[in-house]
């Protein structure tokens, strides 16, 4: 029989962390990006920032697993995680690729996505329901 545990309101997990550094680099990535447009070192930033960026995307996925498998909590942050892990594969292909047409969007899409993640983990941290629609 699973137990299934919840989080102190006010302390920070793992996932949280994830979570915020996957967001952060995705920031970084939009500023190199611009810098990439205006200098000569900015394509070196932005290479670099995609691995760190695909390395906090796989970091997600580790926090997600380790978040679920032993307090039997809800597979669904493993889906989110997955998901992102995927677009980020599907960026770095677009980006390799050189083509800017899908891969600024997809870049802003990840963001949005990531600072929603972002804010639903910190609601439930701070012990705040998100909104749900009502039948």
């Amino acid at each position: 029989m699973a137990v299934q545990t919840t989080t102190a309101p006010g302390r920070t997990t793992f996932v949280q962390v994830a979570i915020a550094l996957q967001t952060l680099t995705l920031f970084f990535q939009a500023v190199t990006a611009g810098l990439l447009l205006s200098t000569s070192y900015g394509e070196v930033l932005h290479a670099v920032g995609a691995r760190v960026m695909y390395g906090a995307s796989m970091l997600y996925v580790l926090a997600a697993v380790l978040a679920w498998r032993p307090g039997g909590g809800s597979p669904r942050p493993i889906l989110y995680s997955s998901g992102f892990l995927v677009l980020a594969s599907v960026q770095v292909i677009l980006g390799i690729a050189h083509m800017p047409t899908l891969h600024v969007p997809l870049g802003v899409l990840m963001f949005g996505l990531s600072v929603l993640a972002l804010g639903h983990a910190l609601a439930g941290a701070l012990g705040v329901t998100p909104l749900r629609r009502t039948p």
